[in-house]
Order: structure tokens, then sequence, then C-alpha cells
């Protein structure tokens, strides 16, 4: 799973989730956050204790240099099971009783599902959160911010940047380069079917793979006016995405497994499945799904749709959050800023915790800048550093797991030859506009 990479897309079940309307410091059902705490953000007065919820391993670890150095900003830390196993819906129960830490993990998309509830304050007019916008790409700032100009609702911890795995010796053994553009990877796609390989395995669950991908295309599905909600699944870069794959699926050049399966892992140890676009975390899972193919692979950039451009796009990551009803988002969006922008606190995230962290100031940390032997000693993350800066911006909407949900079934059917994957795109936009209205969640049509 994703998760245990720190990287993990899961988002929560909005429709289990309750109306915050209650909340002392949350907005309206549409907007989110709190406007007051946005105008003024004052420090308290004498020592603070701020509660921390995350399920980063090792945070306590982490906390301690801070806590250290800040005795009057102390932080306390619960280290609990992912968003998506229940800490997602725990945060939402504590802020209908008022009783929400102050500080929790979020993950990108997951992010609006607590905005339209009214659960994030907005932290953009706190000490440190407009100068920390510098540290991290647009794409990644974008997340935090939902494309408003003065508004800031967490703070980006680690990220996802996607970039191409691929088996360098049989690319070398075949005479291949390795392509830089998305027509290159599919004349490529038929070359390797002739030797008995595949380029790579569609993720026909992974919708939020595909998410990126659209991403990286210049598509947007979900937007907020910051009243309505506009869902866009079938835009001009969707439909061309869906149309590619679609062609490599039908051509039988692509592998249709389930990913992160024994199966899955058993095709690219084999040599059976050439290349994978994924993410930094991705590096990790290749590397213990199969280990007889130690010193054989190699990171290039997402191959582009347009030869000469170097746009990139995020699969994972998650964000830190204040909650709605903190009485210290001064204290918090402080230590929120040191956690994630620190080369102190960042170097401590990577040596406890493997964690790649999304501000640009990590990618100087000395773990990131050596060579790895399972990738013929290339300093891998190098590549993932550039493709940071070059993530597209991406907007996600209010009710992602019921969408996954919806996609994702519709492209499994696709990849049997059911339907096609635009079709599935189809249909997750009306299912998606309808579940919005059934929260009675403002959509623009």
């Amino acid at each position: 799973m994703k998760t245990t990479k720190f990287l993990s897309v899961a988002a929560v079940a909005v429709a289990a989730t309750v109306a915050l309307a209650g909340c002392s410091t949350g907005g309206s059902g549409s907007g989110g956050g709190s406007d007051t705490a946005a105008a003024s953000c004052k420090p308290s007065s004498g020592k603070v204790t701020l509660d921390f919820t995350t399920w980063v391993p090792n945070m306590d670890k982490v906390v301690d240099i801070w806590n250290k150095a800040h005795p009057d900003i102390q932080v306390k830390v619960s280290i609990v099971a992912n968003g998506n196993s229940g800490t997602y819906q725990n945060f939402f129960n504590q802020l209908k009783a008022k009783q929400a830490p102050d500080i929790g993990q979020v993950e990108y998309d997951t992010l609006p599902a607590f905005r339209v509830q009214g659960g994030l304050e907005d932290i953009g007019a706190c000490s440190g959160i407009s100068a920390a916008k510098k540290d991290f790409s647009d794409g990644l700032w974008n997340q935090v911010t939902f494309g408003e100009s003065k508004s800031v609702y967490a703070v980006p911890q680690d990220s996802g940047p996607m970039a191409l795995y691929y088996r360098k010796d049989l690319f070398d053994k075949a005479g291949l380069d390795v392509p830089k553009t998305w027509e290159e990877y599919a004349q490529d796609a038929v070359k390797i079917k002739a030797m008995g390989g595949n380029i790579t395995n569609f993720a026909k669950g992974d919708v939020n793979q595909f998410a990126g991908l659209v991403s990286q295309a210049g598509g947007q599905w979900f937007s907020n006016s910051g009243s309505d909600w506009t869902v866009n699944l079938t835009d001009s870069a969707s439909k061309k995405v869906a149309d590619y794959w679609q062609d490599l699926i039908d051509k039988k050049l692509v592998n249709t497994l389930p990913s992160f399966t024994d199966q899955w892992n058993s095709a690219y140890d084999k040599g059976q499945d050439w290349t994978w676009v994924s993410a930094v975390w991705g590096a990790n899972t290749i590397s213990s799904g199969a280990p007889s193919t130690s010193g054989k692979w190699a990171v290039a950039p997402m191959p582009q749709w347009s030869e000469g451009d170097s746009k990139s796009a995020a699969w994972g990551g998650s964000s830190n959050v204040v909650f709605a009803g903190s009485k210290h988002p001064a204290e918090a969006s402080e230590f929120l800023v040191w956690l994630n922008t620190s080369k102190e606190a960042l170097a401590a995230l990577n040596k406890e915790a493997n964690l790649y962290p999304a501000s640009s100031t990590g990618a100087e940390l000395p773990a990131l800048t050596e060579g790895l032997p399972f990738y013929g000693n290339q300093k891998i993350y190098e590549e993932f550093a550039t493709a940071a800066k070059d993530i597209q911006p991406f907007t996600w909407g209010p009710t992602m797991t019921q969408t996954y949900s919806d996609v994702s079934d519709g492209f499994g059917q696709a990849a049997s030859g059911q339907g096609t994957l635009l079709d599935a795109l189809e249909s997750g936009q009306s299912k998606t506009v309808a579940a919005l209205k059934a929260q009675s969640i403002p959509v623009k049509e």
C-alpha cells in the first residue's frame, strides 16, 4: 500500500462525514476555514501546548528537536493509523465535538473534503506562511491554497513527483533510447511487444496515477469559485490521455495486472514489463518487489506531450493542517513552517521516516544526493528534485473516494475490453456531480 511509503493517495469517504457548521471558527459549507484566524492570527500569551496527530513513523523523535529548542511552544505527538484506516473519520468526529487536535496530517486529495466541511483554519495571514511559499513548487502550493491568492489551508509535507523508471539494460540491449515524448513511448511499446515484453502495466485501479498523467497534460478535474465547484473529468487533456492509453490497451501493448500484487511484482522482476511512470516512492516499490533486477534500472523525466517540455506531475503526498477551532493557529503555523522547511527538521524526517520532503530545501539533503546501487548508482533523487519544480497545478474535489471508485470500475471494464477509458471518465463525471448535489455541495454545471 502506498501509505507505507508515506506518500499514499487515499481520500476520505465524505458520505460518512458530518456537517461541521457548529465549529467555533469553521466557515461555510462551500468555503471552509476561519476568516477570523486568517485576518489576524495573533500569537497566544504564555506557554502553549499543541496536539499533533500524524501517521509518519518516528515523528516524535523529530518533534523532540523542536520541543528542546522551544520551551514555550511544546508539541505533543500522537502517531496513528493512516487516514483512510479510520483517522480521517476520527478527525471529523473530533471536529464535530470541538475536540480536534491543533494539527493533523491530511493528504492533498483529501483536503477539499475537510475544507467544504469547514474543518480547516485559513492560516494565510499567520507569520511565516506566505514566506514559505518560495520553498514549494507552484503545483504543490496550489494544492494547499485551492488556487486562492491569500488563503492557505495547509503546509506541504511530503511530495510525490513523477518520473519514468525504466530497465536501462533492456533498452540498451534493444538499441532503444529512453523515450522523451509520449509519441516515442508508444512507438517503443510496439517494438518491445515484438520482443515479447510490455512497455508497462496500465494501472486500471490507480486512478490517482491517471490523474497525475492528466495533470501533466494540462487537465483540471475540479475548480472552485469560492462558492461553487466545477467538475470536468472529460476536458480536452483528459480525453487526450484517455485516448492515448486506450489505444495501447486495444493493441495489447501494455499489461493490465492489478497493481502492487505478487503478479505485478513478478512481471517487473522477470523483465516482462520494462517501464513504470510513477512517483519518487516507487523507487522502494521496485527494489522490494523486483529484487533480482538490482543495478538494471534507471530514472528519466516523464515523457512529454510536446518535445522540449519539462512538465511533471505528482502522485501522492501529504500536508499538515491546523484544524478549525484551534486556539493557537499562530504557534501551530510557526511549528509547521519549521517542520516542513528547515534543514534540521527535513534531515530528521528523512533519517527517521524515509520521507521525501515537499520543500525544495529537502533536495539538498545528503541522503538525497547519493547514488543508489539498485539504480546503477544513479543519483535518482536529482531527477525527482527537478521534476518537483515542474509539477503542474491540480485541484482535488471534495468527493475523491467516490470519484476514484467510480472511475476505477470503468477502467477495469475498459482493460477487459468492455467500454473505454473515456466512457469511465464520463460516467465518473455524472456520478461525481450527483454525489456533490446529494451532499448539498454547490455545483456549477
